[in-house]
């Protein structure tokens, strides 16, 4: 993978470590499912500007819509609002990693070899100790939805690839069309019209700014250069990078709002990040 396409890779993981807590902050304001609808409408938006006909058949749009829309960010807006915390949130969510290097070696014949998989087991290290220093939350049904989105987002990881588009910023917009009325609709049977009509009516500052950061920055940027990402590498050697979500996260909390990293907490990053060099850079560079 060239360098500016790593560069590229590490600059998606610090918007998407960033998110986890812009989630927590806008579900403050927002029932998860109508939050996850508002995203993607907002992020649909660029389409008005954008023209050509669709960069891959409406079939395959609909099911990453589906994937990555419904079931991946619904399900994870919901076990974020039933107590699952953010950085346990981002740190299990990358659980799709694996996943989606297993449904590869199924589906795609990609398989990793050995010192890619040394390098992947090297950062799951990293992972693990991260994990051993954040609070579980109190329920272990939120614990389970984000794992199940873990999983849809590894089977939209592999219907993007599929996919055949090479057009990532307007794919990701014809993806965003999906999501709204699924998700307005499920809101309204589960959240109740009375929510919606609280949250649309009492918006403010703090919930207008995540909304447009998870719309714009973290979808139709983050995931625009992701599909682009994957469309041009194998799964193996692009999904890694997820791996250094959670460390972003941790970063941008030391760096941005003062929060102190133990001596394990720094060990962690460095084994993740040397996991990631080993797994996708040439063997001298690594």
């Amino acid at each position: 993978m060239p360098v500016r396409h790593v560069l590229l890779a590490l600059l998606v993981t610090l918007i998407w470590g960033v998110n986890f807590v812009v989630i927590k902050v806008g579900l403050e304001d927002f029932p998860p499912l109508l939050f996850c609808a508002l995203r993607f409408a907002l992020a649909a938006l660029p389409l008005l500007f954008l023209r050509g006909p669709m960069p891959a058949p409406f079939w395959r749009i609909a099911q990453i819509g589906l994937l990555l829309g419904v079931l991946k960010f619904g399900v994870l807006f919901v076990g974020m609002h039933l107590g699952m915390p953010a950085g346990l949130s981002s740190l299990v969510l990358q659980s799709q990693v694996f996943f989606t290097i297993l449904i590869a070696a199924a589906t795609l014949g990609e398989r990793p070899g050995l010192r890619a998989s040394g390098g992947l087991a090297l950062a799951a290290c990293g992972l693990v100790l991260i994990g051993l220093q954040r609070p579980l939350g109190d329920s272990l049904l939120a614990f389970a939805l984000v794992v199940f989105a873990a999983l849809m987002w590894a089977c939209a990881n592999i219907a993007t690839k599929r996919s055949g588009a090479t057009d990532m910023l307007r794919l990701i917009c014809w993806v965003s069309l999906i999501p709204p009325l699924p998700l307005l609709g499920l809101s309204y049977l589960f959240e109740g019209p009375e929510a919606i009509r609280f949250a649309l009516t009492h918006l403010n500052l703090r919930g207008i700014g995540a909304l447009l950061y998870i719309a714009f920055l973290a979808t139709t940027v983050g995931f625009g250069i992701w599909s682009f990402l994957l469309r041009r590498h194998a799964t193996s050697i692009v999904t890694p990078f997820a791996l250094a979500v959670p460390v972003s996260g941790l970063l941008a909390g030391w760096l941005l709002l003062g929060e102190r990293l133990s001596t394990t907490g720094w060990l962690a990053c460095a084994l993740v990040f040397a996991g990631l060099a080993v797994t996708v850079l040439p063997a001298r560079r690594a």
